[in-house]
């Protein structure tokens, strides 16, 4: 994963990022569908017939959620625009950010959270993959230990329960994408320790830690973790009501296979 990352972030330029950042995203895609399948013997349900819908509305719940955050911290006053930005920019961040929102779904909704369920059950699967997800944003420029409470809380939390409630990779990547491109590409702040790329506007967070998330970005932001925790919340119980809350795994008599 930090190798499709690392491999993100250096596209230059809207054309090669928009052609190459979707497609290692497919290739992924691709490859857990095929190893899976291959080594678990089973029809790879959590990534079957692509659902164009539920990729839309995860992007544009995404979206969404990121325009009600910053809108919030903004009224606040913790975040202005200065300038215009640049459309070619921006597009390089969407290419981009189709690769890692696929790559980290995939490491950890898909095998993180998958096999920590069936070997736990749903709740220390929830916490054991978010947590492991704020830890590896440690590694961005710009981390603190508050900034990877935050993104275990908001996004591991949020989009886990998305894991959970659908059955299915394509909502938690939609709402992964759909975040990260408003946040970068549209309303040009830190996302998660690392400066913008490349996004329509110039812009800037000042104020109390607590609003804007200082170096970290808005995602450290207490609005950001309240505003994901309620989608958290609707996505649990939807996910409870639907009967995909596992809390105690059925043991089997042979070995589970690794995968």
């Amino acid at each position: 994963m930090l190798a499709v990352n690392a491999i993100a972030a250096s596209l230059a330029g809207p054309v090669i990022a928009l052609l190459v950042g979707p497609a290692l995203g497919v290739l992924l895609l691709w490859f857990y569908e095929w190893f899976v399948g291959r080594l678990e013997k089973r029809p790879v349900a959590e990534v079957a017939r692509p659902r164009a819908r539920r990729i839309v509305a995860g992007a544009l719940g995404g979206l969404g959620l990121a325009a009600v955050t910053i809108g919030v911290i903004a009224l606040l006053g913790g975040y202005r625009i200065t300038d215009w930005g640049t459309l070619s920019g921006a597009l390089t961040v969407v290419g981009m950010m189709c690769a890692v929102a696929v790559a980290e779904e995939v490491l950890f909704r898909g095998v993180v959270l998958r096999l920590l369920q069936r070997a736990f059950g749903t709740w220390i699967a929830l916490a054991g993959s978010a947590a492991l997800f704020g830890l590896l944003h440690l590694l961005n420029p710009g981390a603190s230990p508050w900034g990877a409470v935050s993104i275990a809380v908001e996004a591991g939390l949020m989009l886990g329960a998305a894991f959970v409630a659908t059955g299915s990779l394509w909502l938690p990547i939609g709402l992964h994408l759909g975040w990260n491109v408003a946040l970068v590409a549209v309303f040009g702040t830190v996302t998660s320790g690392s400066d913008a790329q490349g996004s329509l506007v110039s812009a800037v967070t000042e104020g109390p830690v607590w609003l804007t998330g200082g170096a970290f970005g808005p995602e450290a932001s207490l609005v950001a973790i309240v505003a994901c925790s309620i989608v958290t919340i609707v996505l649990l119980v939807r996910a409870h009501r639907d009967g995909r809350i596992v809390a105690r795994p059925r043991r089997e008599r042979t070995a589970a296979p690794l995968f």
